[in-house]
């Protein structure tokens, strides 16, 4: 087992070497930056295929989740968040970038080095730093005026951001939302079983898998996986979700919740888009963040969440909690070499 561990790593540092030596380094850059977007259960569902100078970004659906995201909306979402990541160190490069996306959700970003200086965003700096939060929050309130610059800065025709303020109506309405989700998974099995499926129940585990929901972000402690597999296995349960969700929630300034009017594979990229330039906005400004989708992954529930909070023909697709926090450990990702689509390095 230890000499094949071996060579598979060899074969690695191989394959990394020879992909530097024969794609642009800038290109390299770019796609590095990319893969650190979020993702559902941080299962890093993209592909990329470098042609000339065009990067393409493809869904990969061999890390879809069926049962949590039926309509791989999710999934989209996440390759926009990755394409705003691209095009944010593609300026870092000095290069200008022109976007297309088929009907089936495969993107190209046409790159050109720019005869003039491109000014970089300060937002590409945030790109290592943002992170997905999912402790308990400190309870500091995000201030009004902070909220309706958010609002401002994040303008689309056909997707929204709406703000709901911790100890208002609303914001309850929502909680009891997130509380009849978490209660109609946990009742799934099929559910639970998808879940598990992307945890990484310790040190080792998080390591050789380099992606999925890792035991540190749960607060967990690192025991062998014989321990720790049936403990963390049994606290997934609708008593333990329920409870745990309902204090974050309690320690949460504000939700946001993002919607859509067309609910289509194009739009659902471009909040992707949106969405990460408000989590790299709101990491600049020190508000920490987390998803909670539960409402929004289940039909029925999003229908009634929608009308209860009187949103007229617009789709709510993305939930977050939001306020002021530690930071947390990072999640795991993949080395580029093992999501760069083979045809770009010559049939290697």
């Amino acid at each position: 087992m230890c000499r094949v561990v071996i060579i598979l790593n060899l074969f690695i540092m191989c394959f990394s070497s020879i992909i530097a030596e024969i794609l642009n380094p800038d290109f390299l850059f770019m796609i590095t930056h990319a893969v650190k977007a979020p993702s559902g259960h941080n299962t890093q569902p993209w592909l990329f295929k470098i042609d000339g100078n065009r990067i393409e970004i493809h869904p990969d659906y061999t890390k879809s989740l069926p049962v949590v995201d039926t309509e791989n909306r999710e999934l989209f979402i996440s390759l926009g968040c990755a394409l705003e990541n691209l095009c944010l160190a593609a300026m870092e490069k000095n290069y200008e970038s022109v976007v297309t996306v088929t009907e089936k959700g495969v993107i190209s970003v046409d790159l050109f080095p720019s005869d003039t200086i491109i000014t970089p965003c300060d937002l590409f700096a945030q790109i290592p730093v943002r992170q997905t939060n999912r402790s308990v929050y400190n309870g500091k309130r995000i201030p009004r005026d902070t909220i309706s610059a958010l609002g401002n800065k994040i303008m689309s025709q056909n997707i929204h951001i709406h703000f709901y303020e911790n100890g208002t109506a609303r914001f309850d309405s929502i909680k009891r939302y997130v509380e009849s989700g978490n209660r109609i998974q946990m009742k799934d099995k099929a559910f639970k079983t998808e879940l598990k499926e992307w945890m990484r129940f310790n040190k080792k585990h998080s390591e050789e898998k380099k992606d999925g929901l890792s035991y540190r972000v749960f607060g967990a402690p690192n025991l062998p996986a014989l321990i720790s597999k049936p403990v963390i296995g049994l606290a997934i349960n609708e008593r333990s979700q329920v409870k745990g969700d309902n204090k974050k929630i309690a320690s949460s300034s504000h939700f946001a919740l993002f919607t859509v009017k067309e609910n289509t594979c194009k739009e659902w990229i471009q909040l992707g888009r949106i969405l990460q330039r408000f989590l790299l906005i709101t990491t600049e400004m020190g508000i920490v963040h987390s998803y909670l989708n539960q409402p929004n992954e289940v039909q029925a529930l999003s229908e009634q969440m929608a009308n209860a909070l009187n949103l007229k023909e617009e789709y709510p697709v993305i939930l977050l909690r939001l306020g002021y926090g530690d930071k947390m450990p990072y999640s795991g990702r993949k080395g580029i070499e093992s999501v760069i689509i083979q045809d770009s390095v010559g049939g290697i």
